[in-house]
This record gives structure tokens, C-alpha cells and sequence, in this order.
């Protein structure tokens, strides 16, 4: 019985909401995003010449049956001839860099990945350990399967011996095939992290360092950070956070892009892994690229910040002390639907806090801004400004959801309880019922109830007394029997007034002279 009590509580009072309910973090958002990753922070890239293949090249592609691979295997694993162990390399590793359809698993079925391993170790051919390292890239840059086969031939402790060449081309191919491995998910990132992947990747990071080499190297460390399920271990967040913190000033956006969505996948865990990020000192720099030219910087940092206010209320005003919210207005407004509904997910956070931080919201000027997406925004927008707005009527006071119910947020608000989905209409209900408690008198509660009514809210709730779902048609039938009951109060003005000489009616009313007949 106690725990039943304590559902209904979550479920109807502002007392039952604890800020894990009210704050949400990336699970439960933004869904577009998630599904459509950026093209350019993809989990494993192939290394494709950007030149158009040549002829040869098509053929061996396309006629993959014509070749001996016995033959061409025998050949790459020929130490005695150099030339045409580095030819038989060449042509493996154009087999698999094809646009299209790469054999990689016939390549791996021909026990081709021994020799490769083997050819990554001869220093004295960089030529052929580039040629090595680029198809290993590629076959690391398949499925799961193909790139565990990779770790398997014993790859990883030699890539990382290649980080140390003096040839930039051999260290950059083979920051790009640790990449992959990292990308393929937290159990191969981990091992590749114990093997001691993070220094000298990280000693990459500097100003001579050629734009391609450093796009790479920080798209791997982009793969790092990604997975969170286990989080990276305490210790290498804080040995990359320096580097992220050097990376954020630089002027390459697609270099800007991936550090900002590093910072973003540290800040999607729990609150002592966003303390990390904040004591780094790199939340001002996140925060001021809100407002940065280019969209996918602007997401990128929307996604950041906005994971850090899932976190303490304290941690929330670290990101507000740095003006945050003066960027809202054009990110509300924003030509891009999916940055104005990562905004307002914002918000919801935000209006999650305290009361000061609540009227840090009114004193920006956004609750206006904020209803318009309510009213005007697609569905997944409207289902955040929900969210805000419910989440203000449980933090705000009395005087502040007066404020928003002046800004008119009631009709679109009400207007959701149409929707199909059972989350947004209970999320309604919770706040429609927030506002009408709030009222301090029988004046302002009737004036409530009947923007309510006037604008088919009323209607819609009684509907809902009828749906499927317990909760909400509990909620409905609550705020209907609490806040629009037909009980009508006795009128003092129709009761008789008792007297010594008997019951006395008003004369105003007009009672005939020879009194009432029954």
C-alpha cells in the first residue's frame, strides 16, 4: 500500500517530482539526432582515395575472382623480393578501398590479415607498412566481426608502435585504423586505452601538425568519448580534457565540430563525470559557441551545454553565470526545427531548477518565445515546450506562474491534450493541474477554469476521464472533481432570514401578495 501511495504521489503531486523526473537527459530526447549522426562523426570511416580510380583499380574491384589470392598472399608475405611484396600489398589494399562492395570478408577468409600484420612491422619499408596499415584500416572499418578479426591477428600493439614513426603518412593511417577499432564499441576502446593508445595520440596535438593528421586525431578521440556504457574511466577524461580544451580554439570547423561533440558525449553521463568537464574551465568556451556561425558548431554545443543542466541545480547555474541564456532568443527562433527543439529541451531543464533559475527564464524574455514553439512547432518541439511549461508550474512560485499564464500560454497548452501520445497528454494534465492550484483565490481559479473551458480544454479533459490509460484518466477525473465540480454554493441572497417573527425573505424578490400557493 505504501508504494502504491507513493506512485500516486509521483504521479498527481508537485511534492512526489524529484529533479531526476523533471531533468531528462539524452535518453529520452531529441531522437532525430540521435538516429541521424553527423556524416562527419561517423563510428568508422573507410579510407577511400578522393582521386577517381583508374581503370586497373575498377577491374581488380570488379573482377575479384580473376585474382589469385594464393598467389598475391604468397607474394605479400615474401620478404626476399621488396618490390613485389609492396606490388601484392598495394593490390590487397586496392581490393578493399573499392567505392563499393569491398571483399573484405573473402580477404579475411584467404587469411590474408597475418601477412598484413607482418608487413606493418617491417621499419626499414615505410612504403609498404602505409600500404599494410591502409587495408587493415579498411577491413577495421567493417562490421563488428571483420574489425574484431583485425584485433585478433594481434594489429593493435603494432599500430600503436606505428604512432611512434617518423613518417607521418605510416602514423596518421595508423591513427585512423585505432580509430575504427575504438569505434567499434566500449570493450575494444578499453583495450586499446590499456594498451597506452592516449599519450601519443595526444602528442599529436600540435601547431605543425599537418589538417588532415589532425582531423583524424580528433575524430578519435570523438570515438573515445562516445560510448558510455561503461563511461570512459575517470582517468582518461581527465587526460583528454586538456586537449579538448586546446582543440576549442581551433580555427578548422570540422576540427571545432568533433571536439564540441567530444565534450558533448563527456557530458551525457552522470553528475560527477559533467563536474570533470566543468572544472576543465571549458564551459564559457561552450557556451559562447552558441552563437557561432555555422549550424553544426551551434548543435554541437546546444548538445553540450544542454547535457550539462541535466545535472545539480549548481551545475546548472555554472552554464547560466556565463550569460547562456542571452543566445536563447535566436536559438528559439532558429531556421533549423531541430535546433529549436533541442533549445527548448534546454529550457525544460532549466525551469526544472530553482526559482531563481526559473526567473532567470521570465528576465530573458523566453516564456514568450518558449509558448510560441508550444503553439507553433513541430510535434517533437511541442512535446519539449511541454515539458518546460509543466516542469515551470512545479518549480515556479505562485507569482511566476501568474506570469506565465498571463504570457497565454493556456490554450496551446490545452491544445496538446489532443495528441496521440500518452506522455505529452500527462505532462499536460500535471501542469494544467500545477496552474490551478497555484491560484491564491476563487477569483483567479474561476478565471483560470475558464480560459481553460473557452479555449475546448475543459472538453478535453473530460474526454480523458474515459482513456485507457489509468493515469491519466485518474489525473483528468482528479482535476475535474477538485476544479470544475457543478456543486453550486448556496446563494445568501435566495436563503430566508431567520427572525423572531419567523422566516424573513427578501423583499427584492418579488414574492406575490397573497404568498406563495402550493
Amino acid at each position: 500500500m505504501a508504494s502504491d501511495a507513493k506512485n500516486r504521489l509521483h504521479g498527481f503531486k508537485n511534492k512526489g517530482k524529484d529533479q531526476d523526473e523533471m531533468r531528462r537527459r539524452r535518453n529520452e530526447v531529441t531522437v532525430e539526432l540521435r538516429k541521424n549522426k553527423r556524416e562527419e562523426t561517423l563510428l568508422k570511416r573507410r579510407n577511400v582515395p578522393i582521386t577517381d580510380f583508374t581503370g586497373d583499380d575498377d577491374d581488380d574491384a570488379k573482377n575479384l575472382s580473376k585474382v589469385d589470392l594464393s598467389k598475391l598472399i604468397m607474394e605479400a608475405s615474401n620478404d626476399a623480393d621488396p618490390v613485389t611484396q609492396l606490388n601484392a600489398v598495394q593490390s590487397a589494399r586496392k581490393l578493399l578501398s573499392s567505392d563499393k562492395n569491398p571483399p573484405i570478408d573473402i580477404l579475411i577468409a584467404s587469411n590474408i590479415l597475418p601477412v598484413l600484420v607482418h608487413c606493418l612491422e617491417i621499419s626499414d619499408n615505410p612504403g609498404l607498412q602505409f600500404e599494410a596499415a591502409w587495408a587493415l584500416t579498411n577491413i577495421a572499418s567493417g562490421t563488428s566481426a571483420q574489425t574484431q578479426a583485425v584485433v585478433a591477428a594481434g594489429a593493435v600493439p603494432v599500430f600503436l608502435q606505428l604512432l611512434h614513426s617518423q613518417h607521418d603518412t605510416v602514423c596518421e593511417q595508423a591513427v585512423w585504423a585505432l580509430g575504427n577499432i575504438i569505434g567499434d564499441g566500449p570493450v575494444l576502446r578499453d583495450y586499446v586505452i590499456k594498451l597506452g593508445v592516449i599519450p601519443p595520440l595526444l602528442s599529436f596535438i600540435k601547431p605543425e601538425i599537418p589538417l588532415s593528421f589532425m582531423r583524424n586525431v580528433t575524430w578519435v578521440i570523438v570515438n573515445l568519448c562516445r560510448n558510455k556504457d561503461p563511461p570512459l574511466p575517470k582517468n582518461t577524461i581527465m587526460e583528454i580534457l586538456p586537449a579538448l580544451n586546446m582543440l576549442i580554439h581551433h580555427n578548422d570547423n570540422n576540427i571545432l565540430v568533433d571536439t564540441v561533440w567530444a565534450l558533448s558525449y563527456l557530458t551525457d553521463g552522470q553528475n560527477d563525470q559533467i563536474q570533470l568537464v566543468i572544472d576543465s574551465g571549458i564551459v564559457p568556451k561552450l557556451v559562447a559557441l552558441l552563437s557561432h556561425k555555422e549550424s553544426k558548431v551551434q548543435t554541437a554545443a546546444l548538445r553540450a551545454v544542454g547535457n550539462i543542466v541535466t545535472g545539480s541545480d549548481e551545475q546548472t547555474q555554472v552554464v547560466l553565470n556565463c550569460d547562456a541564456l542571452a543566445h536563447f532568443p535566436a536559438l528559439l527562433t532558429h531556421h533549423k526545427e531541430k535546433i529549436c527543439k533541442e533549445a527548448v529541451w534546454f529550457l525544460s531543464n532549466i525551469t526544472a531548477g530553482n526559482r531563481k533559475q526559473v526567473q532567470a527564464v521570465i528576465d530573458a524574455g523566453l516564456l514568450p518565445k518558449i509558448i510560441d514553439n508550444l503553439a507553433k512547432g513541430e510535434f517533437q518541439t511541442q512535446k519539449e515546450a511541454a515539458w518546460a511549461i509543466s516542469n515551470f508550474t512545479i518549480s515556479g512560485d505562485k507569482n511566476q506562474i501568474a506570469r506565465l499564464i498571463q504570457e497565454n500560454v493556456v490554450p496551446p497548452f490545452c491544445n496538446l491534450l489532443g495528441c496521440k501520445d500518452p506522455q505529452v497528454t500527462q505532462v499536460v494534465l500535471d501542469g494544467i493541474q500545477n496552474m490551478l492550484k497555484a491560484t491564491t483565490s476563487f477569483q483567479e481559479r474561476e478565471a483560470l477554469a475558464d480560459k481553460i473551458e473557452e479555449c475546448g480544454g475543459l472538453d478535453k479533459i473530460e474526454q480523458l476521464q474515459n482513456d485507457p490509460n489509468e493515469d491519466i484518466y485518474k489525473l483528468a477525473y482528479d482535476i475535474i472533481e477538485k476544479f470544475f465540480s457543478d456543486q453550486v454554493e448556496d446563494d445568501s441572497t435566495i436563503a430566508p432570514e431567520a427572525t423572531e417573527a419567523g422566516y424573513q425573505f427578501d423583499p427584492s424578490l418579488n414574492i406575490p401578495n397573497e404568498g406563495f400557493k402550493f
